[in-house]
């Protein structure tokens, strides 16, 4: 089977690892030579980080890589793709253009699958009148090399074999599946992992603890794999940003974004990838100091 991951950022370079993996002749294509340099390098250093512990051997490694082709030319890397998972900025025009472009080189049925974490699947799938019902929402968990779940999202128009590809597709690269069946705004996952999220925030804003233990009682006491503050400048604080703003727009003021988060992000602390966010981090993406106060 051939895959078009389209996106090389933390998602879509993960993405692409994950179907390498699973067997795929893997295309991940992106307008910047430069992020498919920095998407090549994380996933050179993820495949050596699972042969030193032994999960794939040095000959599996090497198969992986051979199976992943990076470029730049979306139609020449989706030409003939049987699915296709979309993995670009949150932003619906420009999800709607690749969209566009993909179903011109395509094969006729292939799988036209969004990663997109809150927006509307049925607006996406509408910049393709005669295609909607092939869209769908393939919603992978960073990092998608680790994370088990795939949730997929059913929009007006996707039709049902779509959905039913759409889980042999993600149960065929070791993944569990939930099936969304409305096309809700912030689907199952999104929905809740921001409230709980957002609430970490207002307590930090209020002083109930400092960040460090905030994450450390959801790590411990609740089974968190990752405390929600990690999380926020793990994905990037920008991106939680506009989920939220989103959500507040759909959903109410419940989903409001709190006063530090748009001071962080208007200051350019954006997390991880800007080394300074709820917590600082070095060149190599670790924490090298206690976290900024609210």
């Amino acid at each position: 089977m051939k895959v078009a991951v389209i996106g090389a950022g933390t998602m879509g370079a993960g993405i692409a690892q994950v179907c390498a993996t699973a067997g795929h002749e893997t295309s991940l294509i992106d307008t910047s030579s430069e992020q498919l340099a920095r998407a090549e390098a994380a996933t050179r250093a993820s495949l050596e980080r699972f042969t030193a512990k032994g999960t794939l051997s040095a000959a599996e490694a090497e198969a992986v890589r051979r199976r992943l082709h990076p470029g730049t030319d979306l139609a020449a890397g989706a030409a003939g793709a049987d699915v296709v998972v979309e993995t670009v900025v949150e932003d619906l025009e420009v999800k709607r253009d690749v969209f566009r472009e993909v179903v011109k080189v395509a094969a006729p049925d292939a799988l036209l699958g969004t990663n997109t974490s809150q927006l509307s699947i049925t607006a996406i799938g509408a910049a393709i009148p005669g295609d909607t019902g092939r869209v769908v929402g393939l919603h992978f968990f960073n990092p998608p090399v680790l994370m088990r779940l795939v949730e997929i999202v059913q929009g007006v128009t996707t039709d049902e074999r779509t959905i039913q590809r759409a889980v042999e597709f993600g149960r065929g690269l070791g993944k569990e599946t939930v099936v969304c069946r409305k096309d809700s705004p912030g689907f199952l996952t999104s929905r809740i992992s921001a409230i709980v999220r957002l609430e970490c925030l207002r307590m930090l804003e209020e002083g109930v603890a400092d960040a460090e233990d905030i994450d450390r009682a959801l790590r411990l006491g609740l089974n968190f794999p990752m405390g929600p503050l990690e999380l926020g400048d793990f994905n990037g604080l920008d991106t939680y940003l506009k989920i939220l703003t989103s959500l507040e727009q759909t959903l109410g003021e419940r989903f409001k974004p709190t006063v530090t988060l748009r001071n962080l992000v208007a200051a350019g602390r954006l997390g991880r990838k800007t080394g300074h966010g709820i917590y600082r981090y070095d060149a190599e993406g670790c924490r090298i100091s206690e976290p900024e106060s609210a």
